[in-house]
């Protein structure tokens, strides 16, 4: 019930590296944005898998951005490789170097942030990863106006069980200043 009550939820694309070099690829379903100054992502895995076994090893990952021009790349690499399996090469996707981390990118993502570990937890069944984005590679074709443009990174939304959808339409409303809200009255039209 909760997956299917709390969507959509962004994906979190994994790419590792095993203590002895071996390429992981794997989605994560439940990851967050969890501070911005300085930037940190927590990536929750349900149960102890490749990638969670890899960043414990090296401290490092790459969270890819999932777009919808790579939904069936990224839903094959849900398939579960034994951990000596090269997943880069059985998925044909791009291994790119990365510029502060040995693991490597997946080239074919839109965006990538590559992290070092900061902390764990464990929470039920699931391992929480706390990570520290060191550096961004974000492709210029989704920037307009000096930002990542939404509909040109076109992100995979997570549902529930084997569900996926688009972004979909957008809406932009400012948020009031207290100045403007005071003394129009609680049941006022709101200022826009």
């Amino acid at each position: 019930m909760l997956t299917a009550l709390v969507i959509p939820r962004p994906i979190a694309w994994i790419s590792s590296l095993s203590p002895d070099g071996v390429r992981n690829i794997a989605p994560h379903s439940f990851f967050n944005a969890v501070s911005a100054d300085p930037p940190h992502v927590m990536v929750s895995s349900t149960g102890v898998k490749d990638s969670v076994r890899n960043i414990r090893a090296t401290g490092e990952f790459v969270l890819n951005i999932v777009t919808m021009d790579v939904i069936e790349d990224m839903v094959f690499t849900s398939t579960d490789f034994p951990p000596e399996e090269d997943e880069f090469d059985w998925s044909g996707l791009t291994a790119a170097p990365s510029a502060k981390v040995a693991a490597p990118r997946i080239g074919q993502a839109k965006a990538h942030l590559e992290c070092v570990s900061v902390d764990e937890m464990t929470l039920g069944d699931a391992t929480l990863i706390f990570g520290r984005v060191v550096h961004m590679h974000i492709d210029p074709a989704v920037w307009r106006n000096g930002r990542v443009d939404p509909a040109l990174l076109d992100p995979v939304c997570r549902l529930s069980g084997s569900g996926y959808a688009a972004l979909g339409e957008r809406s932009r409303l400012a948020i009031p200043r207290w100045q403007d809200v005071a003394g129009s009255g609680h049941r006022s039209p709101r200022p826009r």
